[in-house]
């Protein structure tokens, strides 16, 4: 057909490079949370990172054409600093170890659990013995219990019976758990804390 000229796909633009090495330059597919090589904007910059002089000020140029021969990074950590701080590292890399670090922090921070045991300040042994196994269990579980004596109406005046009955419960999980908070009345409620006590190794 007259004119007609055949499509011929062009070539795929190559990943933006700065500087000698290869890797510089390139931005991950998700926005990076740091500014790296060209993109830092201050004039004087604070270096920091493996065969680096300590506390080493220098200008922006001098901090690229260091990370250039290195072959790595110049990646900016503190913006707010005076001058701004910049770490000399395989920026890939560098990420890497960040999340694993955000990671492992996550995993170490465990929901702190709660569980309340109710008691009148005049509790049988029937019922203590039997609300002292589901706080062995609970304690047992990680979970903190927080144990209280309601008094309702007049039976605030049992409240030293109450204060009584909540220190046997605590000197019954001795073995298990320690007093993190020790009675006190609240309004109409006389409140003790648990905590299980570190596992030996």
């Amino acid at each position: 057909m007259a004119g007609f000229k055949p499509f011929t796909p062009r070539p795929a633009a190559e990943a933006p490079r700065t500087g000698n090495n290869p890797a510089r330059g390139r931005r991950p597919e998700k926005e990076n949370p740091h500014r790296i090589n060209e993109e830092i904007t201050a004039d004087t910059v604070r270096i920091v990172g493996d065969n680096v002089e300590p506390n080493l000020v220098v200008p922006i140029s001098k901090a690229l054409q260091l990370a250039d021969e290195m072959e790595l990074d110049l990646v900016e950590i503190s913006p707010n600093a005076q001058p701004p701080v910049c770490r000399i590292v395989d920026y890939q890399k560098f990420l890497y170890q960040q999340k694993k670090k955000q990671k492992e922090i996550k995993a170490k921070q465990t929901k702190i659990v709660i569980k309340e045991i109710r008691f009148g300040p005049q509790t049988d042994d029937h019922d203590f013995n039997f609300k002292l196994r589901h706080a062995e269990n609970f304690i047992k579980e990680g979970a903190k219990v927080k144990a209280y004596v309601f008094f309702r109406g007049r039976s605030i005046v049992f409240k030293e019976q109450g204060e009584i009955l909540l220190l046997r419960f605590a000197q019954a999980l001795e073995e298990i758990a320690k007093v993190e908070v020790m009675p006190q009345l609240e309004g109409k409620k006389m409140n003790m804390i648990l905590a299980p006590k570190p596992k030996k190794n």
